[in-house]
């Protein structure tokens, strides 16, 4: 689909992107919409039984038919109750299945996206995609558009009854429905606007909020409480402004309406009062026009509303149809999804067992942002079993390679082999499954112990789980947790430690039995102790597994088989710990300066 036919699909209130979950209930939606009509008819059909009443009972006083004109009247009543209750409950359904199916969509999707999606977008505006937008969607396909329904229909099946009713009249009454048409629009074109304006403004003070309070210590620390607080008062003083500005101008469409809706009742007075007067109408039929008078100028206004929502909800559908259309930097290619399968429905049964043979074939890359090349030509074999170390000073880019191995990304050019195949020639969930990762921040799920650890192998039993714990001195974390393994982490793991958090994270990535293990800095944001303790325990996890230890401390990684010396963003250095320090350079500096550093710490009893 060309971009242009994008754009005029937008232009169509993004209908062409609701249809495919619209489909899906058809029959819901064609039954809500019929009893919206029947129940617009027993509107429009329910002023003419006052007509009725007051032309042949209060006028004449005669009652020998009011039984079955009092029947008549219930019943028309309790089928209006019926099917405005039936259209209102399969309009909320519609409402509530649109939005779990864009939400389960819009979330799916985002399994699949690399992991440069969630470096270049925040939290909170992915987090609005998924919700708000999609939420706004459904109020859209169900209230709104019944809305349209309802109103439209109304308006023309009164303009109708007063045509038949009395032709000159009803065109004396819709003289004044143009001229409030126009007012009302500019009106709500006006009032959408600000309603725009409203949604950025309380966006930016959430935001503030947000910040303000996740961020309180910084401030403090810093002594900017008072910009802070400027900053906060300004947005709620523009939000003030915009209200009142809304308030006002909701103020004058009402107040048209009123005034069109009591000129339509005028003319109805004095026009149908000359005919009554006349003996050309009765009574009991100018009661009708009233009726109808004050609620077709209403009517039109709701109309409008419910147009100007369509196109306000215009950018909501967008971003939505931005976030599914987004493509990943990361695909599986069609024979390997029909080989091994999805992240959604693997093949299992087709999965190669990883030995953990690692090599960069003439690989050449850059990240898809960027704009210099961070590795050119870059060859590099890792056997079974080799402790590759990466190291460097913090932010020359030492995640790049891991990056690759793991398929975060692709190689630009050149190939990552696994075991002696392109990586491509395999499934992501394939290589994800085998490949342990320890983060430098660590996070855990809302849950217990138990659940996380199950994250890394759901058939793992209570003694791997034990066994995993001891492995890397986990187990004394939880023992000292009231409900031992069922003790909950809290959100994000917030109920433990920096250094717990380490700890049980390790432990994850153990029981999963991982021929490659990845230690992101695993030691840098814990203490001395437990870095000691993880120090220990990756020297026995790593025997036989290949190994990439992202390091901060060099001490810690002396006995690498090879350590690649990263600066720029560019592998400067490779080699053993001894080939390195001999060679006396960017290696020999960092580790003789980290030394120095350490000693003047020691001397001064300065732990970090």
């Amino acid at each position: 689909m060309s971009k242009n036919q994008d754009n005029i699909h937008l232009k169509f209130f993004g209908i062409p992107i609701i249809l495919p979950y619209l489909k899906k209930y058809t029959r819901d939606f064609i039954v809500m919409v019929v009893l919206g009509l029947a129940g617009t008819a027993c509107d429009v059909i329910i002023p003419l039984f006052r007509q009725y009443a007051i032309n042949n009972y209060v006028v004449t006083g005669i009652l020998d038919t009011l039984p079955i004109f009092i029947g008549s009247y219930l019943l028309v009543l309790a089928a209006q109750v019926i099917v405005n209750g039936i259209s209102l409950y399969l309009a909320s359904r519609l409402e509530l299945y649109i939005n779990r199916d864009l939400r389960n969509h819009c979330f799916s999707h985002l399994q699949t996206l690399a992991i440069s999606y969630f470096n270049q977008n925040s939290v909170g505006y992915i987090h609005s995609r998924v919700m708000s937008d999609t939420s706004r969607i459904g109020v859209l396909v169900s209230w709104n558009f019944m809305d349209c329904v309802w109103n439209i229909s109304y308006a023309v099946g009164v303009v109708i009854a007063m045509l038949l009713i009395s032709p000159k009249l009803a065109l004396a009454v819709l003289a004044v429905v143009p001229l409030s048409a126009v007012i009302i629009f500019l009106c709500i074109g006006k009032l959408t606007n600000l309603n725009r304006k409203m949604r950025e403004i309380n966006s930016k003070i959430s935001g503030d909020f947000n910040e303000g309070i996740t961020g309180a210590g910084t401030s403090k620390s810093l002594v900017i409480e008072n910009k802070i607080t400027a900053e906060f008062r300004e947005d709620t003083r523009n939000m003030k402004r915009t209200s009142v500005h809304t308030a006002m101008c909701r103020g004058i469409l009402f107040s048209t309406i009123s005034f069109f809706s009591f000129t339509a009742l005028a003319i109805i007075l004095w026009q149908g009062g000359l005919i009554t007067i006349e003996g050309a109408m009765k009574v009991g039929t100018l009661s009708v026009f009233i009726s109808y008078a004050e609620g077709i100028v209403e009517t039109i206004r709701w109309i409008i509303d419910a147009l100007s929502a369509f196109v306000s909800t215009q950018v909501n559908i967008e971003r939505v149809n931005k976030l599914l259309k987004t493509k990943s930097d990361v695909t599986d290619n069609p024979e390997v999804v029909e080989k091994y399968g999805d992240a959604f429905t693997p093949k299992r049964e087709n999965w190669e067992e990883i030995n953990g043979d690692i090599e960069f074939d003439d690989v050449t890359f850059k990240y898809p942002d960027g704009e210099e090349y961070v590795l050119e030509h870059f060859n590099l074999k890792v056997p079974k079993g080799t402790r590759v170390a990466i190291v460097g000073e913090t932010g020359a880019g030492k995640s790049t390679l891991v990056n690759l191995v793991c398929r975060f990304f692709e190689p630009t050019e050149g190939r990552v082999l696994i075991d002696g195949r392109d990586a491509r020639e395999r499934s992501q969930l394939w290589l994800h499954s085998s490949i342990g990762y320890v983060l430098q921040a660590p996070h855990l799920f809302s849950g217990t112990v138990r659940e996380n650890l199950k994250y890394g192998n759901p058939d793992a039993t209570d003694e791997q789980i034990n066994e995993a714990l001891e492995l890397v001195s986990a187990d004394k974390v939880v023992a000292r947790m009231e409900n031992g393994l069922d003790s909950q982490v809290g959100e994000g793991g917030d109920l433990l430690s920096t250094g717990e958090k380490q700890l049980i994270s390790f432990a994850r990535a153990i029981i999963a039995d991982p021929k490659i293990l990845v230690l992101d800095e695993a030691t840098s944001s814990v203490d001395t102790i437990t870095e000691q303790i993880i120090n220990r325990a990756s020297k026995v996890v790593t025997q036989g597994r290949t190994s990439f230890i992202i390091a901060h401390r060099l001490s810690t990684v002396r006995d690498a088989d090879v350590i690649l010396v990263v600066k720029d963003g560019k592998i400067v250095e490779q080699g053993t710990h001894r080939d390195l320090m001999r060679a006396k350079g960017a290696y020999h500096s960092l580790y003789t300066h980290q030394f120095e550093r350490e000693s003047v710490d020691g001397a001064f009893g300065v732990n970090e």
